[in-house]
């Protein structure tokens, strides 16, 4: 289907603009329930009345998350300040209230245990979510380039909030990766020869021409097919789809007799309260996992007790005093 003119001229600009496909995703849908909730009126024939009803009605009706609530709200200051040029000024609306919910973290057990259930490709990944702290969007976006053996880092580029960091990268997992890229590069020459090669971020494909002939702009986890380029339309080789990684990593839970919920993010929660719990400074641990702010990381001090600065029950003080 599709897309109306006003939505295409949105994309348009989005990408004018820089933003990530998924954020463009977001943005675009949040816009389209936007408008029909408002009986498919033109967003430029309306303002910040019908934002505030709008958001107020996902709070009031819909009961969605704070930070689901967040999402829309910056999808339609988007809209209006930056496409539109049109100021909301103070909205006054309904905030989504959610109870803090903390994290699911794994036991280092539990972690073996689903690894023991995994081989290849995806016991990889899953290694480099919990060894290095990562998203699995950047485990899969890595490149050739973006691997330090000698240092053992990785550099994770635009990651959430569009900012670069490095992590650090566990020694058990250099030879797999070695072996990973080998594999990754193989794949490279034979598309190479074809005229083809990995998907370039940010237009460098114009700019460089012949870089996707080098061996550091390749994918580590390169998709087994090609596709077009989302933005050129370039016939190019995508990193692997994290699908693929959810897809294999629940059959390893249920084999593994984990009954928590896990998905490939509670691997990263997993990472960071590991490293808390073995007396690692907060500060290193915010800035491993790219977070703006140390209350984001402080969640995980909730996780293992922390937070209580050693207090202890009093049951244990009564009991001790016998």
């Amino acid at each position: 289907m599709m897309a109306s003119p006003f939505i295409e001229k949105l994309r348009a600009d989005m990408r004018l603009r820089g933003y990530s496909l998924k954020t463009e995703k977001s943005y675009l849908g949040w816009i389209r329930q936007f408008i029909y909730f408002h009986n498919k009126r033109h967003p430029i024939d309306m303002g910040a009345e019908e934002v505030k009803a709008f958001l107020s009605w996902l709070a009031n009706e819909r009961h969605v998350a704070v930070n689901t609530q967040k999402v829309a709200l910056n999808a339609l200051v988007y809209l209006y300040h930056k496409a539109l040029n049109q100021e909301l000024g103070d909205l006054n609306f309904s905030l989504a209230t959610k109870q803090r919910q903390l994290p699911v973290v794994l036991t280092p057990e539990e972690v073996q245990r689903i690894l023991n259930q995994l081989s290849g490709r995806n016991k990889l990944i899953i290694e480099l979510l919990y060894g290095s702290g990562l998203r699995v969007s950047e485990a899969l976006r890595l490149r050739v380039q973006d691997i330090n053996f000698s240092h053992s880092a990785l550099t994770i580029r635009d990651g959430k909030g569009r900012k670069d960091r490095q992590t650090l990268l566990s020694q058990r997992l250099i030879e797999p990766l070695q072996q990973a890229i080998e594999t990754a590069l193989t794949v490279q020459i034979e598309d190479n020869k074809n005229g083809l090669g990995p998907s370039m971020p940010n237009a460098l494909d114009r700019k460089y021409p012949n870089a996707y002939k080098q061996p550091g702009w390749m994918f580590v986890f390169p998709a087994t097919s090609l596709c077009k380029h989302p933005y050129s339309g370039v016939l190019c080789r995508h990193h692997l789809h994290d699908s693929v990684v959810r897809k294999a990593l629940q059959p390893a839970v249920k084999a593994a007799k984990i009954f928590k919920k896990v998905n490939c993010h509670t691997f990263r929660h997993s990472f960071a309260t590991h490293l808390l719990q073995a007396g690692c400074d907060i500060r290193t641990v915010q800035e491993l996992l790219g977070h703006n702010d140390v209350s984001t990381t402080q969640i995980y001090t909730h996780v293992i007790g922390q937070h209580y600065a050693g207090t202890a029950s009093p049951l244990d003080r009564l009991i001790n005093n016998q």
